[in-house]
């Protein structure tokens, strides 16, 4: 079997508060009619690095075209020989990495009639757990709005919430207390994700403060790539804390200096399922826990993200990825499924990653690029209108 051809599509879909955001499909093509598919999730990150498209799909053909897609560790040396790690968190490379590995995990599956899982070793894990977010506190007023967040999403069965926090400290602790007031152990909030929007120090003040409410890790608390940072903050904190892997030689820095207690592993950061599982392997040797992040994916992502976690045995810790639940709609026939406050992962006799894409959807959330002009929700409900008309 060879590959034939590559196929980029953007899409901009809606979130409930109304921002779009876009994602690349990746579709891969081969000689035996068996097609792959992956995403390249939430470019809205990176607009000032995102890539030409249609450059990207010729520079894929070059790498991709007449290789066999069972190849994947020589794809995805030359992948990484042409989109190397950067040592940055929202890295281009790495989200493109991640789309056409996924993609061709996909394929390989396809092909077998067996799971993504069972690609990745097999499952362990028929559902894990994982958490709601709740964005930033910019003002007070912001803090009734996100415990109704909570009440809406604790009636659906999401009952784990993370915080992200140290923008207003004040509507951070007023929405701690709201929560703890009103919900008591109904809920439990996960961890406060600063996103390395503080410097260590501050981030510990921070911590401090906040204490008197119950929380159970701390993510992100430095600035990117602050490893003695994070080991002096873990040293003065009494909770567990979580970082992001984005890059081995980053992974390496953090074992080396004991900097973190729990490695944040995601895909899209470390550049596909191939990168993550080596990833979750050298957390394991080191004898760290791991927890699934995410960057708000649509349900091709998260499928992914369903399938090598249910392989997991250091999943130790309540995940991210809930972002199917974040859109309106989806580019899928079959969204990802949750239940009670769990990813339900994929069945044995999935092939592939068990997801198809609704060509009809896909036309309706296309967009031409990923350039900085935005596209509004009544832009693409007007698409839409006319499509059925």
């Amino acid at each position: 079997m060879k590959l034939t051809d590559v196929s980029l599509t953007v899409v901009g879909v809606p979130r409930h508060t109304g921002f779009v955001n876009k994602h690349i499909i990746v579709r891969l093509y081969t000689d035996e009619g068996v097609t792959g598919i992956g995403e390249m999730s939430d470019f809205s990150h990176l607009p000032r690095y995102a890539p030409d498209v249609k450059d990207l799909e010729k520079v894929l053909e070059q790498i991709l075209i007449g290789k066999n897609p069972f190849d994947l560790a020589l794809i995805n040396k030359e992948l990484l020989d042409n989109f190397p790690e950067a040592m940055y968190y929202y890295e281009k490379g790495s989200f493109i990495r991640n789309g056409v590995d996924n993609a061709l995990h996909d394929l390989c599956g396809k092909y077998l009639g067996v799971s993504v899982a069972e690609l990745l070793g097999g499952k362990y894990h028929d559902k894990f757990k994982v958490c709601y977010p709740i964005f930033r506190h910019r003002f007070m007023e912001e803090v009734e709005e996100n415990v109704e967040v909570v009440r809406k999403r604790l009636a659906e069965g999401f009952d784990v919430f993370r915080l992200y926090a140290g923008k207003n400290v004040e509507a951070d602790a007023a929405f701690l207390a709201a929560v703890d007031k009103e919900f008591g152990s109904k809920v439990t909030i996960k961890s406060l994700d600063f996103s390395h929007l503080l410097d260590w120090k501050e981030a510990a003040r921070v911590v401090k403060r906040l204490s008197r409410y119950h929380f159970e890790l701390v993510e992100s608390p430095a600035y990117p790539n602050d490893f003695e940072g994070l080991r002096h903050f873990r040293h003065k904190i009494d909770h567990p804390v979580s970082e992001h892997v984005w890059s081995f030689r980053q992974q390496f820095e953090m074992i080396k200096q004991e900097s973190v207690d729990i490695f944040n592993v995601s895909p899209i950061f470390i550049g596909g399922l191939s990168s993550a599982k080596k990833a979750i392997a050298a957390a394991d040797v080191a004898k760290k826990s791991c927890l699934l992040g995410t960057t708000q994916e649509l349900s091709i992502g998260t499928a992914a993200m369903a399938h090598l976690g249910s392989t997991m045995t250091n999943l130790n810790y309540t995940s991210d990825p809930t972002g199917p639940e974040l859109y309106i709609d989806d580019v899928v026939t079959e969204k990802i499924s949750y239940q009670n406050g769990y990813l339900i992962t994929p069945s044995r006799d999935t092939a592939g990653l068990g997801i198809e894409l609704d060509e009809k959807k896909v036309e309706q959330f296309t967009l031409p690029d990923l350039s900085w002009n935005d596209v509004t929700v009544h832009q693409l409900q007007d698409r839409t209108a006319q499509t059925k008309s």
